[in-house]
């Protein structure tokens, strides 16, 4: 039980969450106390009544405002994710449940309204240890399950990643001869060249390129299943993942390629899709 209380635990610490939460838990303890009437309000005269009802959600929202987002902002590395367990969650969901009580005890004996004794806050607060430890430890649980999927699916999609990285391309020229096979990764960019392309790609250290009988819309066609290889410019086919560099001037973009001694333009066209991609 001591090594499920020392594991660790993400504070939640999102502001937009906790706004909300303190939100809804106050309107949702407003209806509860008017609606159901518990600590025998029933019995109160019908302002008394409603001067409980909202001082309860008054001292609810203020306690829950000064403990979610005023105290974790001013000693932010105390409840870092890296330092909060489910022991410390459980103890700060407790010491919450605490102050609100006390707080409902201070104000009725101010107000004068009932009986809310000390010894009902402890009793209260006992009583809410094992379903606070509950929803944590199954919260805890959800989470891992939660973080173990999204860690297989990324997994799979490095595999897949890999996988399409390792894949071979076939230029089929119209003269055999030039035929030319190469890993997709190893592509750098490919360019037109009349009723030719040159293909350029990577080999070790070396940049070597190939003059293929084949039309520019043909090599499109081959590397279509491939989304980071892109038509930039009429002329030019690139792969996005060897990019040096973007330069930028009056005439528009262009892109360098390491080893490659030569730009390659983007038309007006291809900017925000190769932007998309990148």
């Amino acid at each position: 039980m001591l090594k499920i209380l020392n594991k660790p635990y993400p504070f939640n610490d999102d502001l937009k969450f906790n706004t909300l939460a303190i939100f809804f838990i106050t309107l949702i303890l407003f209806v509860f106390l008017y609606l159901f009437e518990p600590f025998d309000m029933d019995s109160l005269p019908v302002r008394q009544k409603y001067i409980m009802v909202s001082g309860f959600s008054v001292i609810t929202f203020l306690a829950l405002t000064l403990h979610l987002m005023i105290i974790p902002s001013f000693f932010s590395k105390g409840f870092s994710s890296t330092n909060w367990t489910i022991k410390k969650e459980i103890l700060w969901n407790l010491w919450i449940l605490f102050t609100i009580l006390a707080g409902y005890f201070l104000f009725t004996r101010f107000m004068g309204l009932m009986k809310f004794g000390f010894d009902m806050v402890i009793t209260l607060v006992f009583v809410a240890i094992i379903p606070i430890s509950i929803i944590i430890i199954i919260n805890y649980n959800k989470m891992i399950r939660s973080h173990l999927k999204l860690a297989d699916e990324m997994n799979k999609k490095l595999r897949e990643n890999k996988d399409v990285h390792d894949k071979v391309v076939y230029f089929n020229s119209d003269y055999q001869k030039d035929n030319l096979v190469i890993k997709i990764n190893a592509l750098l960019l490919i360019r037109s060249a009349n009723n030719y392309i040159e293909v350029f790609w990577r080999e070790g250290e070396l940049i070597k390129s190939q003059m293929i009988r084949m039309s520019l819309l043909n090599a499109e066609k081959i590397l279509k299943e491939y989304k980071f290889v892109l038509r930039c410019h009429r002329s030019y086919l690139i792969n996005i993942n060897h990019i040096e560099k973007v330069e930028g001037n009056s005439q528009g973009y262009k892109l360098y390629f390491e080893n490659v001694n030569f730009p390659i333009p983007v038309s007006k066209n291809s900017i925000d899709k190769l932007q998309g991609l990148i």
